[in-house]
């Protein structure tokens, strides 16, 4: 492990936006925003104050912790923007997927529906295409992710991913167990590239 790892200053979560989530889901994103500030980590999410999100950004404020949400202008009424804590309204899902990335030293990624997954999916896209080597990391509490997990070892058996992406995240299955997983990662990996997209005018 080098002496000059990175620091795992800035997570963003990637997670459902809906309250009819398992409690037990809704409980440990609510517990996972209450780590982030207490080691004092920013927490950086899609800005709403409903589902999974609602329930992390909230209780990351409550114990007193840094809050940045992201929120397409679109989406303000749908995902109900939380206004307690800096967010910033950007013009459209992409803007707010690249600024998301460019806040966060890590990701942790929670149970989630089809948003959930568009979003993690395009950050280990950029991965496997050498754009970055930030953490990733997913909760996988009951074993919600081994789906996707089983289709990403069949696209490598069916040689159409290269055997190493299965290397470039991590699953943990409790909410204590993501941030030691993230700075395990970031010692690993050294010093992250930066992200090769160009942003839009």
């Amino acid at each position: 492990m080098s002496d000059h790892a990175p620091v795992v200053s800035s997570v963003c979560v990637f997670c459902g936006s809906s309250d009819a989530a398992d409690p037990l889901f809704l409980a440990a994103a609510a517990e996972f925003g209450r780590l982030l500030a207490l080691e004092d980590v920013r927490l950086v999410y899609g800005g709403g104050g409903v589902g999974l999100m609602g329930a992390c950004a909230r209780a990351a404020r409550a114990a007193g912790g840094r809050v940045l949400g992201v929120m397409p202008d679109f989406l303000r009424q749908r995902e109900v923007l939380y206004d307690d804590v800096e967010t910033i309204v950007v013009r459209s899902m992409h803007e707010r997927k690249l600024l998301m990335f460019e806040q966060a030293d890590a990701f942790a990624v929670f149970p989630g529906g089809i948003g959930t997954l568009e979003e993690v999916v395009e950050l280990m896209s950029w991965r496997r295409l050498g754009l970055h080597r930030k953490p990733i990391v997913f909760y996988n509490s009951s074993g919600f992710w081994e789906p996707l997990f089983t289709l990403f070892q069949h696209t490598v058996s069916q040689k159409l991913t290269p055997e190493g992406f299965m290397a470039t995240w991590r699953s943990v299955d409790t909410v204590e167990a993501i941030l030691p997983a993230m700075r395990a990662m970031a010692a690993e990996e050294g010093p992250v590239t930066p992200l090769l997209i160009p942003r839009l005018s």
